[in-house]
């Protein structure tokens, strides 16, 4: 008998449209394997396994089944988006436990596409932080539990590479999917503005926040992202696009704060693989403004400032609260859009030179899996921008931009590196990432006996 966890996407859903296998089975043994495993790695929030089981038979008797792209494919939704029929707690005691009327257009775009949503995953509370833990429970590292997985959307990438669903639906305002994907070693991309609809929040954090994919292959990614989009995320039959030209940069866009050599020499020896494929690479650091650690600073809490607005402030975390009284400080300023336009307007040179920017994906490797919630806001701050500087410009531009796995650390757990590329380059780079997927080929998932020990 077939196995399909672990399977991709793209494999699920062509057996599931040609009838080698049944929705329900799939969901089942995904469902089995999260009721075994997510104990130990804590992605889930809220399981919907009854619901889950009677909307994958539902896909299987869709009239359109031999049509559907993500015919019953497990999904896992971040908890900032609503799912129908179920609470969204935003990682908080102080949110509402009403279920949702109706689903958020993105997860109605992967229900119409025939996935079928499992769960929905933990999240910091109001998505601010980049360790996930708090109320709702602590997501943990599948290739070692003892660290975090990163966040916001850090229980969507646990439950990617653990195995628990193949995809997983995620939101970035200032590495949200790029840092979880880059320490649990899947694919995390962050569109441009506009390309897949926002809706997060009270304002998709002045517009910096978007929503995207996570997979562990290139082709899952693109899969996922072109159902998200509205778009078949293709190129047509026959055509190849022009081979990008990239500059490689190992720099840290934050003053003060260092890369470290591990991830410095994963992003190098990227450069290397794609100059010995053929691609024109060379070394060119983009010209980040000194202020940028400030306007970052500024918006980060200024967004949750907006989205702390009506909730009970005795029901949020101590940092939670002092980051949303720090943001409010600067909302003038950060609504005006000032410093965003002045750094698109520095970047788009660097750009028009250069198709694609490679970096380090983290400046060091993700700190431990504990209760961050509990701790000062100031410790917070400084654990989240010395370990993940390299993120935020590309929020605040509203250019695209994606984690892809590279290599491993000292310990054996996944390295990463990041693209990045100007506005409607999306392809481009999962172009790039499919270069390198061919090139240093990643584990899919983490070993399962590191999660059954």
């Amino acid at each position: 008998m077939t196995s399909w966890v672990g399977r991709t996407a793209v494999e699920i859903a062509a057996a599931a449209r040609e009838k080698r296998a049944t929705p329900r089975e799939v969901v089942a043994e995904h469902l089995a394997r999260i009721q075994a495993l997510d104990g130990r790695v804590g992605a889930f929030r809220t399981v919907r396994a009854e619901a889950a089981l009677a909307e994958a038979d539902e896909v299987a008797g869709r009239a359109d089944l031999a049509e559907l792209p993500l015919a019953g494919v497990p999904v896992a939704i971040k908890d900032n988006l609503a799912v129908r029929g179920e609470s969204t707690r935003n990682g908080s005691a102080a949110t509402s436990g009403t279920p949702a009327g109706e689903d958020h257009v993105t997860v109605a775009r992967l229900r119409a596409a025939g996935a079928v949503v499992v769960g929905l995953t933990n999240v910091p509370e109001l998505c601010v932080f980049g360790t996930t833990d708090g109320v709702h429970g602590t997501a943990r590292n599948p290739w070692d539990t003892s660290r975090t997985t990163g966040g916001s959307s850090g229980g969507s990438a646990a439950a990617v590479a653990g195995g628990l669903v193949p995809l997983a639906l995620g939101n970035d305002g200032m590495g949200s999917l790029r840092i979880p994907a880059a320490n649990c070693g899947v694919l995390g991309l962050k569109p441009g503005f506009g390309v897949v609809p926002a809706d997060i929040g009270h304002g998709d954090w002045f517009g910096m926040s978007e929503n995207g994919p996570l997979a562990t292959t290139v082709e899952d990614a693109r899969l996922m992202f072109g159902v998200l989009a509205g778009t078949a995320a293709a190129a047509p039959p026959g055509s190849a696009p022009p081979a990008p030209s990239i500059a490689v940069s190992v720099r840290s866009p934050l003053v003060g704060v260092t890369v470290t050599r591990t991830y410095a020499d994963a992003a190098r020896r990227a450069a290397e693989m794609l100059a010995g494929a053929g691609l024109t690479v060379r070394r060119a650091d983009p010209p980040y403004p000194l202020w940028l650690g400030t306007t970052s600073l500024a918006h980060w809490t200024a967004g949750t400032a907006v989205d702390a607005e009506g909730l009970d402030p005795r029901l949020l975390t101590r940092r939670t609260r002092v980051h949303a009284a720090v943001g409010r400080r600067f909302l003038k300023g950060v609504r005006a859009g000032d410093r965003r336009e002045q750094l698109r307007r520095r970047m788009e040179p660097f750009f028009a030179e250069h198709d694609v920017l490679l970096t380090p994906a983290l400046a060091r490797r993700g700190p431990a899996a504990a209760n961050w919630h509990e701790r000062g806001w100031l410790r917070n701050l400084l654990v989240n921008t010395n370990y993940s500087p390299l993120t935020p410009p590309w929020n605040l531009t509203g250019w695209p931009a994606m984690s892809v796995p590279f290599g491993t650390l000292p310990s054996g757990a996944p390295c990463a590196v990041q693209l990045v590329g100007r506005p409607g380059s999306e392809l481009e780079l999962l172009s790039v990432a499919g270069r390198l997927e061919e090139l240093n080929p990643w584990s899919r998932t983490a070993p399962v006996d590191r999660l059954d020990r």
